[in-house]
């Protein structure tokens, strides 16, 4: 993964990416399982190694105003071809060239510290997200007055309940200005009304960002973010254009 800033407009490039995992105790069949329903894709076979074939031949041209939509079943591939072009995961052969700053948002908990206040949490996860501390601290007041939490920013994380968490999560993710976003359908444990209130704000976000990945299962909610979409099966992209038309084809061949 080759990851660059000279330009000042961003685009993603892969060429025949590939990303393998190796199973190193293959007479466990059921960790074979688990990989396999964490990254989908194939079982292969690579110097008496079994490996899961979680990508396969991944080629993509994205540019500066790309709104993409991400969609397959699960075990498809969807999370991995984030995880690659964040680049978490590295590519096993071919090629990934990111240009711009990647702001990767799959599990909204991921860089946040249960011993600490929700307060000190906002600078925490901002950091992790590319921001500095004292872009996050002129955000404290924004976000505050999103999540709604009020004294309970004051307090540890650890004795938020789930939905709150979520709530200062999204406060925070919804806050930060990225080249790229990278996005991963995460809400759910938050009531109706604060839901719609995070789709305007993610809505506002991604019309600050150069280019959108965004892997969900909804398709009002693709349509609302995203023009085009790749459709993704066992690891592969079996169809890359128009929204609608990805969506068509998708739902034509689950029926």
């Amino acid at each position: 993964m080759t990851v660059s800033e000279d330009r000042p407009l961003v685009s993603i490039t892969t060429e025949n990416a590939c990303v393998d995992f190796p199973i190193f105790d293959a007479k466990s069949r059921s960790l074979k399982k688990t990989v396999m329903g964490m990254v989908g894709g194939n079982i292969a076979s690579e110097a008496r190694v079994p490996v899961i074939e979680a990508l396969r031949d991944i080629t993509l041209e994205l540019g500066h105003g790309a709104r993409v939509g991400l969609v397959g079943h699960n075990g498809a591939g969807k999370s991995t071809l984030l995880r690659l072009l964040s680049g978490i995961y590295e590519p096993t052969r071919g090629s990934a060239v990111v240009r711009g700053r990647v702001a990767p948002v799959f599990d909204l908990g991921v860089g946040m510290d249960p011993e600490v206040s929700g307060l000190e949490n906002i600078v925490v996860r901002g950091l992790f997200l590319g921001m500095t501390r004292k872009q996050m601290e002129a955000r404290v007041d924004d976000i505050a007055d999103f999540t709604e939490l009020g004294d309970f920013l004051r307090m540890p994380l650890r004795t938020y309940s789930t939905g709150m968490r979520v709530r200062l999560a999204l406060g925070v993710v919804t806050s930060i200005d990225p080249e790229i976003l990278l996005l991963d359908e995460g809400i759910g444990a938050v009531d109706a009304a604060f839901l719609e209130k995070s789709k305007r704000r993610l809505s506002e976000l991604v019309e600050r960002s150069g280019l959108l990945v965004f892997a969900s299962h909804s398709d009002e909610f693709l349509r609302e973010l995203c023009d085009t979409a790749i459709w993704m099966e066992h690891g592969r992209i079996v169809q890359h254009g128009d929204l609608d038309d990805v969506l068509r084809s998708y739902k034509g061949a689950a029926a």
